[in-house]
């Protein structure tokens, strides 16, 4: 983890000397470095999911947990499954609003194409977003009804709210 957050530093510190000499980077780095920042995230929720999974799979030290449960914060025990969930939940959040963003980005520049500016048209990076971000949502969703009776009945329908928010969100726009 040091060796990570060292490695973190230095490349925000060649970053911010980027950003300082070339005040005007392309468009397409831009897009490559949100590209990432959306990859990074749903690996980070895909994560979340697998670790909800091994909390509830079996106990301590059993298998695979015992691989899942290497980093300080993966070491948590059954009674903080709830706050997995609503952090993996809070994180499926933020990467919808990313890909809203993105969608809305996207229309944005089919509307200055009538104007002549120009637009690529390939949608496929939108729909690989979309894709996956559904996939991870149905994973977390999966696990959630699996863990329904450890969230409890007040936790729960909260959940399921949140659920289909994003869902309809996606769906919607």
């Amino acid at each position: 983890l040091r060796l990570v957050a060292v490695l973190k530093a230095i490349l925000e510190g060649e970053k911010a000397a980027v950003l300082k000499r070339d005040r005007h980077l392309p468009l397409s780095f831009h897009r490559r470095q949100e590209e990432l920042k959306f990859s990074l995230g749903l690996q980070r929720l895909q994560h979340r999911v697998r670790r909800i999974q091994a909390l509830r799979d079996g106990p301590a030290g059993e298998g695979p947990v015992r691989v899942c449960r290497q980093s300080p914060t993966a070491s948590a025990a059954p009674q903080e499954l709830p706050t997995l969930v609503l952090e993996a939940v809070k994180e499926l959040e933020a990467a919808k609003q990313q890909v809203l963003k993105r969608i809305q980005i996207w229309k944005r520049q089919q509307q200055l194409a009538g104007n002549g500016a120009l637009f690529e048209e390939n949608l496929a990076p939108l729909q690989n977003r979309c894709e996956n971000l559904v996939e991870v949502y149905f994973q977390l969703h999966q696990q959630v009804m699996a863990a329904s009776a450890e969230l409890g009945a007040e936790l729960l329908p909260r959940l399921l709210e949140r659920f289909d928010e994003v869902l309809s969100g996606l769906v919607k726009r």
